[in-house]
């Protein structure tokens, strides 16, 4: 009796059970239906006002503006290198010695023959120049005798005291001595400073002075000294070593102006100019950051690499900065103060002349042109088309222009 009063329970509970789980299924098919309609999720970032610099990225080398290759300049053995690469030695600074017992023999010799040529130079104005002027006082001496006595015997000889023949002896006589005068002039004239022979004798010690200049340089060249202050960069020389003249043997690189040497791609070439600023660490100490400024724009471009080479002068280099050390630099072409930026990644067909981005309004992702402006470290000024708070869809994807999407924020 109670087994049949109980029946009808489970039929209800049944119904009551089976009318929760339609609501539910009901509900779930809604809320996928309404998601569906929405479209999918697409991750999205807002257009944004910020300031905006555009660099251009290069990596090169650090070089000097100019080395300095130290080479003998004379045939010779080397006996002492006192200094080693990399070493940094100041101007006048020994750098290589070399054998000097030949050319220091070779001076000694020319600096007797300067003294023996000086001697003879005192001895023309000390010995030959009175000696020419005594001659010279006597044969005046004598020349004034011979015409007196001639004018004598031309009186005789009117008289007819003489004959021809004593008159004759008479005048050959005072020619003779009028021309030992003239010769004993000449001699005396040759002593003097404007004479041949004291010109003989000046050019003799002259000479000699210059033979004597010549040793001396080539007994100097037997030590090869640093023209500059600088840095030894490369040592091709040792001890024992036979070095010929014109041989580099050391080179140096001075201290002063510091310059790096970057390859520009030569489609940013319309952006680089003389006067910019830039940014640059060594490979080596990359957070070492050093300022430097564009100098130099070759006006040539490498047909291999299709690059433009320029440097750029860094006014305080940091120590740790090396020659040949291999350098990045980020060159500042361009900044704009609060401009309107978005990730580079959402414009489509940004190297075209048609740009465009898929801006999400109202539920869809909708087509919009826009015009560029500066380009740099991921991001893009717009010029044209967007405004602040705009939502974009950040990367690319699948979605259509029209689509219905549903935004999800991104990380900016």
């Amino acid at each position: 009796m109670l087994v049949a009063n109980m029946t009808p329970f489970p039929k209800l509970a049944r119904i009551r059970w089976r009318f929760p789980i339609g609501a539910v299924a009901a509900l779930a098919i809604v809320f996928f239906a309404w998601k569906w309609w929405q479209g999918p999720q697409v991750a999205v970032q807002a257009v944004l006002r910020r300031d905006l610099v555009q660099t251009v990225v290069a990596s090169g080398h650090v070089e000097s503006p100019h080395r300095v290759d130290i080479g003998a300049q004379i045939t010779a053995t080397v006996v002492r290198v006192p200094v080693t690469e990399g070493q940094s030695v100041k101007a006048g600074a020994l750098l290589i010695e070399l054998g000097s017992s030949e050319l220091q023999a070779a001076e000694r010799q020319a600096a007797m023959a300067l003294v023996q040529a000086q001697g003879k130079l005192r001895q023309l104005q000390e010995v030959q120049a009175p000696v020419a002027e005594q001659a010279l006082r006597q044969a005046q001496s004598n020349l004034d005798n011979a015409r007196a006595s001639y004018q004598r015997n031309q009186n005789l000889f009117q008289q007819g005291f003489i004959g021809q023949a004593a008159l004759d002896d008479s005048r050959k006589a005072t020619e003779l001595a009028d021309a030992q005068a003239r010769s004993a002039q000449k001699q005396l004239d040759s002593t003097a400073r404007s004479g041949s022979d004291y010109a003989l004798a000046q050019g003799a010690v002259e000479e000699a002075r210059a033979a004597l200049a010549l040793a001396q340089a080539r007994t100097r060249y037997t030590q090869i000294q640093a023209p500059l202050d600088g840095v030894l960069i490369a040592r091709n020389v040792e001890v024992g070593d036979v070095v010929q003249a014109g041989k580099v043997l050391m080179t140096l690189s001075p201290v002063g102006k510091t310059q790096m040497v970057v390859a520009i791609d030569e489609k940013n070439l319309h952006l680089i100019a003389l006067g910019q600023q830039a940014l640059a660490s060594a490979d080596a100490y990359p957070q070492q950051k050093f300022k430097a400024t564009l100098a130099y724009i070759n006006p040539g471009v490498n047909v291999q690499t299709g690059a433009v080479d320029v440097k750029l002068d860094v006014t305080e280099p940091p120590e740790v900065l090396r020659q040949d050390m291999t350098v990045s630099v980020d060159i500042e072409v361009a900044r704009r103060p609060q401009a309107l930026v978005v990730p580079a990644a959402a414009v489509r067909d940004a190297d075209s002349t048609q740009p465009w981005v898929l801006r999400v309004q109202g539920g869809r992702a909708d087509k919009v042109a826009v015009k560029l402006g500066l380009r740099s470290g991921g991001q893009a000024e717009v010029l044209e088309g967007l405004q602040a708070g705009d939502l974009l869809v950040a990367v690319a994807t699948t979605v259509q222009p029209g689509a219905r999407v549903r935004a999800q924020l991104a990380k900016q």
